[in-house]
């Protein structure tokens, strides 16, 4: 049984679309209600120009956050830093394939994909360790693996940390009225800071009494696997490969569609059985419990 706001109801199973991305993640900084300058989060970024002339500090170097910075930078901004806590893998925009480049290497050990990945960085993507952005240790096949974090596609990210229109500072670490604190003590004092701190599924309101998800929020189980807690419960498009979400998110509509079929086919072939023995059972003048 499902409970909208119109009334319950009754429904043989229930698929879970609503996407990995579905609630805009603000970190609860200690001292960020103290904050006098401009907090966002990066869903709430609409245009540059709003920050023309403004001391801006990104903060997160996902795909959003350097994007988003060197947009700013080229845009009129006096100042814009980015707090980055661990460097990102960045791939030049000319890979933009490369969730192709990961379908044709998944057969390959984990450590291999690193290297290569590590090593096409090593030779297209120049050096930025004396700008304050070293070069990552971690292969960025891992880094998905462990932290489901995805590469950095270049969009002039690159270009503006060389030439010092952004400036990668340390990790947010606490926010003091108009100062925010980085891991290295240092402080500043932006007129705006804007978190590309990520998303969450925002499913607990949704499912969370139901034991089917895990300490992050994710589902348990998806595609067409189901938790025992809530069979017919299914979940699409909340994994991240290297593959493509949209292509896995496919993948996983399509199990989901044979799985209820196979439900379906299952039932109506058990459904002739359970009507003969109910017939036989009237038969022989006895009531079917």
């Amino acid at each position: 049984m499902v409970h909208t706001p119109d009334g319950p109801l009754p429904t043989g199973a229930v698929v879970v679309a609503t996407g990995r991305c579905h609630t805009p993640n603000l970190p609860r900084w200690p001292g960020r209600s103290t904050f006098t300058g401009t907090l966002l989060h990066s869903a709430q970024y609409r245009s540059p120009a709003l920050y023309r002339g403004q001391h801006v500090l990104v903060v997160g170097a996902g795909n959003s956050g350097t994007e988003i910075a060197s947009v700013l930078a080229g845009a009129g901004a006096e100042r814009v830093r980015i707090a980055v806590r661990t460097p990102p893998n960045i791939l030049p925009r000319s890979s933009a394939r490369w969730h192709a480049v990961g379908r044709l290497t998944e057969a390959l050990p984990l450590a291999w994909r690193d290297r290569i990945s590590l090593l096409t960085q090593r030779l297209a993507v120049p050096d930025l360790t004396s700008r304050g952005l070293p070069r990552p240790r971690t292969g960025l096949y891992t880094r998905n693996a462990r932290e489901d974090v995805n590469p950095v596609l270049d969009h002039g990210f690159v270009d503006a940390v060389r030439s010092g229109r952004v400036e990668p500072v340390a990790a947010v670490q606490a926010f003091d009225g108009p100062d925010v604190i980085l891991g290295d003590g240092t402080r500043l004092r932006p007129d705006t800071v804007i978190a590309a701190t990520g998303y969450r599924p925002g499913l607990h309101d949704l499912v969370g009494s139901l034991g089917v998800l895990d300490e992050a929020g994710q589902p348990l189980a998806v595609g067409a696997q189901t938790h025992p807690e809530a069979p017919r419960l299914y979940f699409a498009g909340y994994t991240n490969p290297l593959t493509g979400v949209l292509r896995q998110a496919g993948i996983e509509a399509r199990a989901i569609t044979h799985a209820l079929r196979r439900e379906t086919a299952r039932a109506s072939l058990l459904a002739p059985r359970l009507g003969d023995r109910t017939a036989d059972t009237l038969h022989k003048g006895h009531t079917p419990s």
